[in-house]
């Protein structure tokens, strides 16, 4: 699979928050096009560390427990990086990180979308990442 560095340079439109986290990104081109539109799906549990490297563990279904991912909104994606079995870690403007672990029995994480190729971290997480 690619490692998603295609997200380099986006920003943050929307997170929406039920059983699973979606966060949905876009860049554009120089002429307005959209150059990239992608939803990070979310389904297990995620580790946020805030600008000042305050950690919370968050997870899907929580309701407001999630009110940190709010201020991702318009943050704009400056690393992304996988790492071992699926391990996604993204870095943000401010400062802020967001990482998900691949999980031993359910669908972890998943990118969808224009301009990148589809991502599905899968039960036990995936092995055969390329840059």
């Amino acid at each position: 699979m690619k490692i998603p560095t295609e997200l380099v340079g986006t920003r943050v439109g929307r997170t929406v928050f039920d059983h699973q986290v979606r966060i949905s990104f876009t860049d554009h081109t120089p002429d307005g096009r959209v150059r990239v539109y992608v939803e990070l799906v979310i389904e297990t549990s995620c580790v946020f560390t805030d600008a000042s490297g305050h950690q919370v563990l968050l997870s899907p279904g929580t309701g407001p427990s999630l009110a940190p991912l709010l201020g991702l909104f318009a943050r704009t994606v400056t690393e992304t990086e996988v790492t071992g079995s699926g391990a996604l870690c993204l870095g943000f403007d401010d400062g802020t990180r967001l990482s998900v672990e691949p999980h031993s029995d359910y669908e972890s994480w998943s990118l969808t979308g224009s301009g990148i190729d589809p991502v599905l971290v899968g039960p036990g997480g995936e092995t055969d990442w390329q840059d």
